[in-house]
């Protein structure tokens, strides 16, 4: 079976690391969705404004040579604890197919077809769109189910600081995206060296911090 992607989502995360692990985690994280000609068609979104929320599928980024795995060990769970790839959002997965809930925030017409912006997503730049649904909550949502070890109590957020020099490179929504992204720990589980400088790309630089005592402080921001 084979699959075309309908568009590309663009935004300021160009690398995995520091993105959102889950979507809705960084509400302020703008981005755009752009189609691809053949499906550059006005009519195939009459209505969609009248949704407040839309699912995303999505691929995940090339695996290369790499085979899937009937277990993995999430980053976020220390690395250490082995689960089923179904029972988790593992990418290495016999079809790499993502799934995301984003908020829509408008649709503008332009000489590019029509042109999505939404809010939410944990998709890196120019990743491929698959397809776009409208969500349902009355369907889609269950708050109460259960989350096994991804429940909330695993994603207390750290407090963020960002010296005044670093924050006036951003946009005021940028900021809080970035802010976002921080304060739920970029670092992988199995990584709690509170000496180390870690990095990502943002926005046009390289955000570098470190983790201690439960706070994020931004230390660098280095122009790409």
């Amino acid at each position: 079976m084979e699959m075309t992607p309908i568009a590309h989502i663009y935004n300021d995360f160009t690398t995995k690391f520091g993105l959102p692990r889950q979507s809705g985690m960084s509400e302020h994280l703008l981005s755009r969705i752009v189609m691809e000609p053949a499906f550059r068609s006005d009519e195939a979104f009459r209505g969609i404004e009248d949704f407040e929320y839309l699912w995303l599928l999505w691929q995940f980024e090339a695996m290369g040579k790499r085979q899937w795995s009937p277990t993995v060990r999430p980053p976020k769970l220390g690395g250490n604890k082995r689960m089923g790839v179904f029972a988790t959002r593992s990418p290495n997965r016999p079809n790499p197919i993502g799934l995301t809930r984003v908020k829509l925030i408008a649709l503008e017409h332009t000489r590019e077809g029509p042109v999505l912006t939404v809010a939410g997503a944990d998709l890196m730049n120019g990743t491929a769109i698959l397809d776009i649904k409208p969500y349902l909550p009355f369907a889609d949502s269950v708050p109460d189910a259960a989350a096994g070890d991804y429940g909330p109590d695993r994603q207390e957020p750290l407090r963020v600081e960002i010296p005044e020099d670093i924050t006036a490179l951003f946009s005021e929504n940028q900021l809080a995206a970035l802010r976002e992204a921080l304060s739920y720990d970029p670092r992988p589980g199995y990584q709690q060296d509170e000496t180390r400088r870690y990095g990502f790309l943002y926005g046009g630089y390289d955000i570098r911090f470190t983790v201690q005592n439960k706070t994020v402080t931004v230390t660098e921001a280095i122009r790409q």
